[in-house]
Parts: C-alpha cells; sequence; structure tokens
C-alpha cells in the first residue's frame, strides 16, 4: 500500500516561499500540461468562471500530475457536495470564492474533512484521491495534506477579515481584485488608489494573522507589488490571456504588410 502523496505546495506556504502560479481558464487537458512544463509552482484550475465540469477538472489534474507544478483546484462555490466531488478526484488544494464570514469560512472546513470533525462524505476509497483504496489509511492522513485557501472579494468579508482568520483549517486568504474593486465602488478598477491601499492593508493583516496571502495580478508591475507586500502565492498571468496577446502580437507583425499586399491588389 501506498502513503498518501505529500503536498508541496502547502509545504512552500508553510516554510514561507513565495509560490508563483499561472492561472487555467482554457479548460483544456492538453493546454493545462503545456502550462505544467513551464514551471510555475503552482497552477489555478477555474472552476468559477470558466466552463469546466468535474470531468475537465479532473482530466487536468491527470495532465498536470507528472510535473512539478501543484494543481489548485477552484469550484464555482463552496456547496459541500462540490467540494466533495472535487477532493475525489484528487484534488489537494482547494481555492473556494466568495467566502464573507467565519461561519461561512467554518461550513467549509467542515466540508473538506472527515467525521468526526467535519462532513465529507465517505467514498474516496473507490476513487482517484485514494489511489482506488490503494492509499494505505487515507481517511487518517487527508486532513494533513490538504490545504484549503478562500477567497475575500466584497466589502462584507473585509469587514469580517479579522474574525474570518481565526477559522481554524484555513491554510490562506486569497484577495479578489475585480470582485473587491466593484463592491468599493470601484467597477473595473482595481488600480483605483482606494482599492489598492485596502489590498495592500488587507494582505499585510493576513500574513500578520500568520495565513498565507494570495493575489491574482495580470501585469508584472503589481505582481512585484504584491510580493512586496508580503503575498506569497501570487498568479501572475491567465493562459487565456496570454494566448489573445501572442495572438495578437504575432498577427501586428504582418498586418501592416497584408494591408499594402491587399491595397496593391484593389488596383
Amino acid at each position: 500500500m501506498n502513503a498518501i502523496l505529500a503536498n508541496p505546495f502547502k509545504a512552500g506556504l508553510r516554510r514561507g516561499e513565495p509560490q508563483i502560479g499561472l492561472w487555467l481558464s482554457s479548460t483544456t487537458s492538453y493546454m493545462a500540461e503545456i502550462a505544467a512544463t513551464s514551471g510555475y509552482d503552482w497552477l489555478l484550475i477555474d472552476g468559477e468562471h470558466a466552463p469546466n465540469t468535474i470531468q475537465d477538472l479532473y482530466h487536468q489534474l491527470q495532465a498536470i500530475a507528472p510535473y512539478a507544478s501543484q494543481p489548485v483546484i477552484r469550484p464555482v462555490d463552496g456547496n459541500r457536495s462540490l467540494i466533495k466531488q472535487v477532493l475525489d478526484i484528487g484534488a489537494r488544494t482547494l481555492l473556494i470564492p466568495m467566502v464573507d464570514s467565519a461561519e461561512q469560512a467554518r461550513d467549509i472546513v467542515s466540508a473538506t474533512r472527515y467525521p468526526p470533525v467535519g462532513v465529507r462524505g465517505v467514498g474516496a476509497g473507490v476513487a482517484r484521491a485514494a489511489r482506488w483504496g490503494r492509499v494505505e489509511n487515507y481517511m487518517a492522513q487527508a486532513n494533513e495534506e490538504l490545504c484549503l485557501l478562500i477567497q475575500v472579494e466584497s466589502k462584507t468579508a473585509l469587514e469580517n477579515l479579522d474574525e474570518i482568520l481565526t477559522v481554524d483549517g484555513i491554510d490562506g486568504v486569497f484577495i479578489g481584485p475585480a470582485d473587491l474593486s466593484a463592491s468599493l465602488g470601484y467597477p473595473d478598477n482595481p488600480g483605483h488608489p482606494e482599492v489598492q491601499r485596502i489590498i495592500e492593508q488587507s494582505i499585510r493583516r493576513i500574513r500578520a494573522a500568520g495565513k498565507a496571502a494570495g493575489f491574482l495580478a495580470v501585469e508584472p508591475a503589481m505582481a512585484q507589488k504584491c510580493l512586496a507586500w508580503g503575498a506569497n502565492f501570487v498568479a501572475v498571468g491567465v493562459d487565456t490571456l496570454l494566448y489573445t496577446q501572442a495572438l495578437d502580437n504575432r498577427l501586428a507583425m504582418f498586418r501592416p504588410a497584408a494591408q499594402n499586399v491587399a491595397e496593391k491588389e484593389s488596383y
């Protein structure tokens, strides 16, 4: 029988080492495996805003598994049944969006833990999480290597942040810049000075409480700022955005020449 696999992402956070990640929104195992060969510390498989099914998430976990990059799954919400499915397909790190209160955080912790300390359904012995029964005493070991991250991304959540940070079982708190800026009255403007001030303050509060602090920054300068403020798991890009940028940049290299050719042919 095999022992449960260790979670290098969680171990890195505990050591205080910055974990540099990439957002995966393309919903394909092919793109996920390409990203895994790049060497990012973690890869966020997005089930909230990308149209991923449980099967899609499963296939991307399989694609990433042979490589050093560690998968993090973000389900669409903190639904107990969905968390059970995501854990059973082998996710060991979860990022749960839209957490507004300590009570909600405690419910999410409970959904990820087996009885008697939680309410996670017992069934991983026939699933990938326990390697179909080949991981000996899986239930006794599962909690230790689970890494649970939650997203704070509303004015209400900020008001409750200190209480949320006291919840046992939460390993890290991620600041969601887009939703947060909208909730604060600055839609589509996470770069507003007031939003930036609150982001910095929140990251410092999270780290002072002994939790890991996370952020997604598609602009390198913002990512560097967050790291300087103390964030220690930072996603520095989104695969679909990087893909569209690369496509547009390549076309721009040739579009003027193509237009000139078209103009000459029209005469």
